[in-house]
């Protein structure tokens, strides 16, 4: 286990898990991850000689956990990955992993506060450049409007979302995270109308994928048991805030070092299919992209699923910044 500091980040304070010494690597999981979600890729990193460092995200674990939907905007979590940098690694750049929500955070942290960040890595969701609509809109054309269920739609109203969720925990995480896996089948995913549920049509698998034991879905379990889903589900309902906010900087790209890291079976590393070649769309917008994989058969859960595939690819990115 990693040493646990409650870090100073300004606005909130967070649950950092701390390994090595050395340049400051900021690992920011997704959705409903933790710091644990690292738990593969801490001890190599420090290893290689850097100071490894997973939080866990606003709202998630032992972190501070704000009540206001707008607590989550975009601005405010890449607030928290700078002031989290600046505790820990005062006036030195950072380099900055993201995976699933935690890839827009450490992408819009570098294009917004560029002072703070030396190379940023994403896995799961590309980088496509400055929104030029709010991705309600985006879904709301797709999906609603034709009368398809989508599950970010599904989490714009606060409550009956989060009561999905908590009435039994891991139910909830084992059948959202098998449905976008590797693992699942064709349709595990299922289409259903607008209106639906969440976790209507989701499988429960028996066996679950050896890539999560019951062990470590009991730590995701506590955790969630604890934390509750407020904050998680807020981040989807700032799409409109996000959007305002990132106009100031549509004219930027992002110019450090960067990495992709997708899998062909993960509907977010093509965008929910509106992108075919994910890391050749990234290279307008993010133009020293050291480079760009898709893990063939893999799913949403990058460095979970293919934990030795990721951590070696990000290793060799590492060494060579």
């Amino acid at each position: 286990m990693p040493e646990f500091r409650m870090v100073d980040a300004g606005e909130v304070r967070l649950r950092a898990g701390v390994e090595g010494e050395g340049p400051l690597v900021i690992l920011v999981h997704g959705f409903p991850e933790s710091w644990f979600s690292w738990r593969h890729q801490l001890e190599p990193i420090a290893g290689a000689g850097f100071t490894a460092c997973a939080i866990d995200v606003r709202g998630y674990g032992g972190s501070d956990k704000p009540h206001p939907v707008e607590a989550y905007s975009m601005e405010r979590l890449t607030a928290d990955v700078a002031g989290l940098a600046a505790a820990l690694s005062p006036g030195e750049p950072v380099v900055l992993v993201g995976h699933d929500w935690g890839a827009p955070i450490v992408w819009n942290t570098a294009l917004t506060r560029r002072e703070t960040v030396r190379a940023v890595a994403g896995l799961s969701v590309p980088y496509l450049g400055v929104p030029t609509r709010p991705f309600t809109e985006v879904f709301d054309a797709l999906f609603t409007r034709r009368g398809r269920f989508f599950y970010q739609a599904w989490f714009q109203e606060v409550g009956p979302p989060e009561a999905e969720a908590e009435a039994d925990v891991r139910g909830f995480l084992r059948k959202f995270y098998y449905a976008i896996s590797g693992d699942a089948p064709p349709g595990a995913w299922p289409m259903k109308p607008a209106g639906a549920t969440l976790l209507e049509g989701l499988i429960d698998p028996d066996p679950f994928p050896a890539w999560l034991t019951e062990n470590e879905l009991d730590y995701y379990v506590s955790e969630f048991r604890e934390s509750g889903f407020r904050g998680p589900i807020n981040r989807y309902r700032n799409h409109e805030r996000d959007f305002v906010w990132l106009q100031g900087f549509k004219d930027r790209v992002i110019e450090q070092p960067s990495l992709f890291i997708g899998g062909t079976k993960d509907p977010a590393s093509t965008a929910f299919g509106g992108v075919s070649d994910p890391v050749a769309a990234m290279r307008a917008h993010a133009p020293n992209l050291v480079a760009g994989h898709m893990l063939e058969g893999c799913g949403h859960w990058t460095q979970q699923e293919r934990p030795d595939e990721v951590t070696d690819i990000l290793l060799d990115w590492l060494k060579r910044l």
